[in-house]
């Protein structure tokens, strides 16, 4: 028997996910996450350990519906958002210490609840990352969105935002929200200098004042 494709939603999903190299407009749907949020410098302890518990319920999700066969599918791409308690604030001005984040990978949505529970409880049980327990269904609605592909570390990634807001102005149009990333490319194997991100910001008209 021909094997089952495997679902992958960066691909289904392919119109959001677009990588230009010069900034342009993207219709966002609705769409269900796994998700785990925290506070302070991306890379320290905290946010090391979480991203660790999100992989290991991502991944265990996965290969326990694979095995109990309920299907196949790829883990998406690792998602974060970046923002301040002052939500009118660019977080970019402030140190990472003061910055709040949130990780996400997009999920299909036949992944259930008990999916989730069974898995936290999985890794708990093995020792492993404890904080699986603060994983958990996050549905993210950004609507129209600026999108553009920042290429180099991500401390140089201000450098792309002002030109996406340029490009937004430029249309009667602004940039508010929370900074998004996508990840393309994986830190631990590919040098900053060619790191590829995508970059993702809501958009709205310009109020009259």
């Amino acid at each position: 028997m021909p094997q089952t494709e495997k679902i992958d939603l960066f691909k289904l999903h392919k119109d959001e996910y677009v990588s230009p190299k010069k900034p342009k407009f993207v219709e966002t749907k609705p769409a269900k996450y796994l998700a785990i949020s925290g506070s302070g410098s991306p890379g320290g302890k905290e946010f090391e350990a979480k991203i660790g518990a999100l992989y290991g319920t991502a991944f265990t999700i996965k290969m326990t519906r694979k095995f109990e066969g309920k299907g196949d599918y790829v883990v998406c791409k690792l998602e974060n958002q970046l923002w301040l308690d002052d939500d009118k604030a660019d977080y970019s001005d402030f140190e990472p210490e003061q910055w709040n984040w949130k990780m996400f990978i997009r999920t299909p949505d036949f992944v259930t609840n008990e999916n989730l529970v069974k898995a936290q409880k999985a890794l708990i049980e093995k020792g492993n990352a404890p904080e699986a327990k603060q994983v958990k269904f996050e549905t993210i609605d950004e609507g129209l969105c600026v999108q553009m592909l920042h290429v180099g570390p991500y401390d140089k990634e201000p450098e792309t935002v002002e030109i996406m807001k340029a490009f937004a102005n430029e249309q009667g149009m602004e940039l508010y929200g929370k900074h998004h990333e996508i990840y393309i490319s994986d830190p631990r194997r590919v040098p900053p200098e060619r790191l590829k991100t995508i970059l993702r910001m809501p958009a709205r008209k310009v109020k009259p004042d």
